[in-house]
């Protein structure tokens, strides 16, 4: 079983005179999960952004790539070739010249997000990122992927103040991976390394069924040492785990959208409408319609 392989999904969005002077704005959003052998970048996206990856292309934005399945290349004017793989994230710069994609045998998923403004300059101009070191290791997270995941939801809803949201949203991203960059703490924990790898798969899966013993066996580790470290690292056992992030995924649906409960109930793969409601009654004490209407976040 093939995990982690759902649809692409990107925004790309207008920005008012207003919104630049918040110091910070969002120009695209996105994900995209390439299986091996097939033809990168998506033929999707508009041509300001669209390249040829044997001849590259310059942005007029700062980027964010985050890549957390696979492996590819990446090259620029300061960086020469070098081979790339999930956990590490590569930062664009406007103005400058780069090329990078995934290798053919493998593919790879990623997301990026592309932003500009006074904000991010001065980040530049004071050093804490630089295009001499633009491809960081932050490990695979499942909080960087949340952050992400987050992006894309606000991007496509477009509220009122959507941009000052995901001018926030896009800090953190950045400050995240500065921080776990510096952390090193995945460079030497391979447990833990596992374990995040884990609940990325978990959360990118989270609408469909998944098994804790072929996840083992994908990460390279026998099912009982990683249920045993899964539990000691998370709290809970795989299984466990996954309710978990359905039940969350279900708050965040039943209070910031109008999708019909049976939908959601659909939507995140329980065996039947009627436990859904069971699980969620024992669960959270209220049932879906009640949570929905008491407008709580518990």
């Amino acid at each position: 079983m093939r995990y982690n392989d759902f649809g692409i999904d990107f925004k790309y969005l207008l920005v008012s005179e207003r919104d630049k002077k918040f110091g910070l704005t969002v120009n695209t959003v996105g994900f995209q999960p390439i299986p091996p052998n097939t033809v990168y970048p998506s033929t999707e996206h508009p041509k300001s952004y669209y390249f040829n990856p044997e001849k590259g292309r310059i942005l007029s934005e700062y980027q964010i790539v985050y890549v957390s399945k696979g492996k590819g290349t990446f090259k620029s004017e300061s960086t020469k070739k070098i081979n790339i793989s999930k956990g590490q994230a590569i930062i664009l710069f406007p103005g400058q010249w780069h090329t990078y994609c995934p290798l053919k045998e493998s593919g790879w998923n990623e997301y990026y997000i592309g932003f500009e403004g006074e904000i991010i300059d001065n980040i530049v101009n004071n050093g804490f990122i630089s295009p001499s070191n633009q491809v960081l290791n932050v490990g695979v997270n499942e909080d960087l992927v949340n952050l992400f995941t987050t992006a894309m939801r606000v991007a496509k809803e477009d509220k009122t103040a959507a941009q000052q949201n995901l001018a926030g949203l896009a800090f953190n991203i950045l400050g995240s991976i500065l921080s776990m960059a510096q952390n090193k703490n995945f460079e030497t924990n391979d447990a833990a390394l596992k374990i995040e790898r884990a609940k990325v798969i978990m959360l990118e899966n989270i609408g469909k069924e998944i098994n804790a013993k072929e996840i083992a066996e994908n990460l390279g580790v026998s099912y009982s040492l990683f249920r045993k470290t899964f539990k000691e690292y998370t709290g809970y056992a795989p299984a466990q785990y996954f309710q978990e992030l359905k039940l969350r995924k279900a708050k965040e649906l039943l209070a910031e959208t109008n999708l019909p409960i049976k939908e959601i109930s659909y939507e995140l793969n329980f065996s039947s409408y009627e436990y859904f409601l069971s699980f969620f009654k024992k669960r959270v004490k209220l049932t879906p319609t009640e949570y929905r209407d008491s407008g709580r976040i518990i």
